[in-house]
């Protein structure tokens, strides 16, 4: 007959086989202890999820994306709605969230007042603040000064504009312009960085308009058309810079305008050829052009600059001389003469 199993012993009745003594009793954790754990488990992953969710947030709402374009404008179309509008900034980069710009905007209280226009982002801002721009036309912008000089020419003029404005257009501008050489009356402007070419030329056109009404008297009684006298007026911001020698100038052009005299005034192939400074040599006196005042007898067909105003009133009041011939010396003083023999001498001993 086998010997019954001997059962295994429990925790409660093992002994250590070498000293005979019980182990120590291995203590039970209350219940409230493992609710208290398991409460403070739970805070723990609670406070995980709130920092999460609040750096998440953070980036997502109050900063801007990384890849944020600066210096950059932005133009929000006529009839724009905020959910378009808040399309249109999250495809350009502007927002991260479409859904928080619609609620920020909502928020400020200002859903129906999206303003539409052309915004000029310098610097990264946050969604609260271009939510706030959006809704009140704040479109960063402000003038930009521009300085015309004296007989700059259209395309000089468009030279200048292009250092000035971001995004603008220098051929149009300056294919456009041409059209009003003697127009674009020479001051200093304040225009905005969206300006167009349209306003721009409507702006110193209307500014000539302006300056010349004091002249209207003189003007009506030329015998000129104000086209006429703009184009001498040219010829004369270009020739000389003493509003005294201008008009003494002007006399002289008058002269050969009187005995059908070709004017051969050396300004007008700068004009001819694009270029500020030129000096013509005898192959460029035969170059084929209506302002070329060799081949072509009488005044140029237009303006070859944009005069300032003591030009147009050079060309109003003319010096009345015998001279037919001028030019300016090494040393920047003008010499005339009323003969040819006596211009070619005025040569040999202030200019040769």
């Amino acid at each position: 007959m086998e010997p019954p199993e001997k059962p295994e012993p429990t925790i409660l009745d093992q002994t250590d086989p070498l000293t005979g003594e019980e182990p120590e009793s291995i203590p039970t954790p209350s219940r409230r202890t493992l609710m208290r754990n398991l409460w403070l488990l739970c805070g723990a992953l609670v406070l995980i999820v709130v920092a999460i969710t609040a750096v998440v947030s953070y980036r997502l709402l109050l900063l801007p994306p990384s890849n944020f374009p600066a210096e950059k404008y932005i133009t929000i179309p006529e009839g724009t709605n905020l959910d378009e509008a808040t399309r249109l900034l999250y495809s350009e980069g502007l927002i991260n969230s479409p859904l928080a710009l619609k609620l920020f905007v909502k928020v400020q209280g200002n859903e129906r007042g999206i303003k539409a226009g052309d915004y000029l982002f310098e610097n990264p801002q946050n969604s609260w603040e271009i939510a706030r721009r959006i809704a009140t036309a704040d479109y960063g912008i402000t003038p930009i000064t521009v300085t015309i000089p004296e007989g700059a020419t259209s395309y000089q003029i468009a030279e200048i504009l292009t250092d000035k404005l971001n995004r603008f257009d220098t051929v149009t501008f300056s294919e456009r312009a041409k059209e009003r050489e003697g127009y674009l009356f020479p001051d200093t402007y304040q225009f905005m960085p969206n300006v167009t070419i349209e306003e721009i030329l409507d702006t110193m056109e209307r500014n000539f308009y302006n300056q010349v009404a004091e002249l209207e008297p003189m003007t009506a009684s030329s015998t000129f058309s104000l086209h006429e006298i703009l184009t001498l007026a040219s010829l004369l911001e270009k020739e000389a810079r003493q509003f005294e020698t201008r008009k003494k100038i002007a006399g002289i052009i008058f002269n050969r305008l009187e005995v059908n005299m070709p004017l051969q005034i050396d300004a007008v192939f700068g004009y001819i050829y694009g270029r500020e400074t030129f000096n013509p040599r005898f192959s460029h006196l035969a170059v084929e052009s209506p302002y070329n005042t060799y081949k072509n007898r009488g005044l140029p067909p237009g303006p070859i600059a944009n005069p300032g105003i003591e030009s147009i009133q050079a060309a109003l009041e003319p010096i009345a001389n015998e001279y037919l011939f001028y030019l300016t010396g090494r040393d920047g003083n003008m010499y005339y003469s009323n003969t040819y023999e006596g211009h070619l001498w005025n040569r040999r001993m202030y200019l040769d």
